[in-house]
């Protein structure tokens, strides 16, 4: 059956039948230039010319490359959003919106022509067969594993396959200087959605989703039901940087939180067909507080959940404007193992407000219009914004609220400085994380005797080990101003450690020290802190 998408990646049904298959006995050659351009049918336009191409042109060509640069083409005429999924690319996606591969559970880095573990999946294949971080894997069955310029989907196409299976690995631990060899059986490992979750204050959790996939909603309850279980009254639920993912997942959360007969969001096809999605009595987190924030690239499917709680005054959205997609995908097959997936629908908050930026001037000009928010000044000051007085829209409680362009929060919070935003992109794309992996690789064994609880509480990054990044950084050519931000990027450091020792939950934890929205949080929530328990949570960041 065909999936609905809030992602933003549609496709052409027109395309998919267009440059289908007419080949063998179908074929005309016969026929004039002239004729091949008086059929009725336009697919039988492409077809003809495809076919023609492949078998009468003078030199060869790969007809499957014109077929791709054809489809692109045509879904680029209709919205940004509508996209061609190639056959060699299918299973990746499919992955990733899954939610799980089957393979041997481990982090890795290809580090100096090896393949070296950052971390193992708790519970997963290898952690269950005592492969631990800084291991190296050489070898799997016979087929060797390090060398330079070695594919990295050769690497993966090793380490995975059939669930059940088992590969041999060879592996050299370091630390003990030693090389041996286990047998790993192959399962499912999960692509995790919710990033991380933890107490931010001793009645309030935190939960990082970072898109919705088909195991989002069970792992986002998982999450809630443990929160709940350690005293959580009250919810941040981190949405920033989330693109989006399955409509039905984002219906199923914003339920969460909606008392039933909430109207979630609805939908509009072409037709003019209207389809309203309602809040059940499933809720398991109704009548409680909670703050969503939300950034520029929060997308589609995040925003359904944002514009969801705002329309129907529940909790409050705190950040920046998101990306603003207010458009419906089905992936649709080609039968080929290709597929597209193509705008169906757009969707609505429940005042009536599409979010939908326009793309009537073309996808460049769309995601310029993204990138022109860094240079018009919203993204620093929530006045620079620009809104449609005809796109105002107000909520049952009398909140205005505004269409076309994504969700503007109910409380704004400014971007870093551009220092700021330097030391965040150097965590986030990793430069940190391998940095980090280098200092651990040097002596593991230094880490010991550190505990989760304690290295949270008591840990510091000394002097020494910032030096040792500030150098590690100029060697690359990485130019800022290191001295004014040593605090922030000493924290940031700590993080990344913390993540490579103990886990995602305790680098969110430790970061949330330097996280203006999340203070902003706090701020907005200190009323209802007890000083003694404001103050015990500064001490613990």
């Amino acid at each position: 059956m065909s999936k609905k998408y809030s992602y933003i990646w549609p496709t052409i049904i027109a395309a998919a039948l267009a440059l289908g298959i007419f080949v063998g006995g179908k074929l005309h050659f016969n026929d004039t230039p002239e004729k091949l351009f008086t059929t009725n049918s336009k697919k039988d336009k492409l077809n003809r010319l495809i076919d023609y191409i492949d078998y009468e042109y003078v030199d060869e060509i790969n007809t499957d490359s014109i077929v791709d640069v054809t489809v692109n083409n045509i879904l680029e005429k209709l919205d940004p959003h509508s996209v061609y999924i190639p056959k060699q690319e299918m299973s990746k996606v499919s992955e990733n919106m899954k939610g799980d591969f089957v393979g041997i559970g481990v982090n890795f880095y290809s580090y100096r022509d090896t393949i070296s573990v950052i971390r193992t999946i708790d519970k997963g294949p290898s952690f269950l067969k005592g492969i631990k971080a800084g291991d190296r894997i050489l070898m799997a069955d016979n087929d060797t594993l390090y060398g330079r310029n070695l594919p990295s989907d050769r690497i993966v196409e090793k380490l995975r396959g059939k669930k059940g299976t088992n590969v041999q690995l060879k592996v050299y631990r370091k630390a003990e200087e030693r090389v041996f060899t286990v047998d790993v059986k192959r399962d499912i490992v999960p692509i995790k959605s919710v990033q991380a979750y933890y107490m931010l204050t001793p009645d309030m959790g935190y939960m990082k989703v970072n898109r919705f996939a088909e195991s989002t909603f069970k792992e986002f309850k998982e999450a809630l039901k443990e929160l709940s279980r350690r005293g959580a009254k009250k919810l941040t639920l981190d949405l920033r940087d989330n693109p989006g993912g399955y409509l039905g997942i984002a219906e199923q959360m914003a339920d969460e939180f909606l008392e039933e007969g909430k109207l979630i969001l609805f939908t509009k096809n072409k037709k003019g067909r209207i389809d309203k999605i309602y809040a059940t009595d499933n809720g398991s987190f109704e009548d409680k507080p909670v703050f969503v924030l939300i950034n520029e690239r929060s997308a589609s499917a995040s925003e359904i959940i944002a514009g969801a709680l705002q329309d129907n005054d529940i909790g409050t959205i705190v950040g920046r404007r998101s990306f603003g997609k207010g458009l419906v995908q089905r992936e649709m097959e080609l039968g080929d193992g290709s597929a597209v997936r193509l705008t169906v629908s757009r969707y609505y908050t429940p005042t009536g407000r599409s979010i939908q930026k326009t793309y009537k001037n073309g996808t460049k000009d769309y995601y310029k219009k993204f990138t022109d928010r860094y240079h018009n000044g919203e993204l620093v000051s929530v006045d620079s914004i620009k809104v449609a007085d005809s796109l105002r829209f107000t909520t049952p409680n009398g909140k205005v609220v505004y269409g076309g362009g994504g969700i503007i929060p109910d409380v704004f919070v400014p971007i870093g400085t551009n220092e700021e935003e330097a030391v965040e992109s150097m965590d986030s794309l990793g430069f940190l994380s391998f940095f980090i992996f280098e200092h651990l690789d040097e002596d593991r064994r230094r880490y010991a005797d550190w505990t989760e609880e304690r290295f949270v509480s008591d840990f510091r990054v000394d002097d020494i080990l910032f030096e040792q990044f500030v150098d590690y950084s100029i060697s690359r050519n990485l130019k800022m101003n290191f001295y004014d931000f040593e605090d922030r990027i000493k924290l940031y450091l700590k993080a990344a450690l913390g993540e490579q020792l103990f886990g995602p939950n305790v680098h969110a934890k430790i970061k949330a020290a330097a996280d203006a929205m999340l203070q902003e949080v706090l701020e907005l929530d200190r009323p209802t802190i007890r000083q003694g328990d404001a103050e015990k949570i500064e001490s613990q960041n």
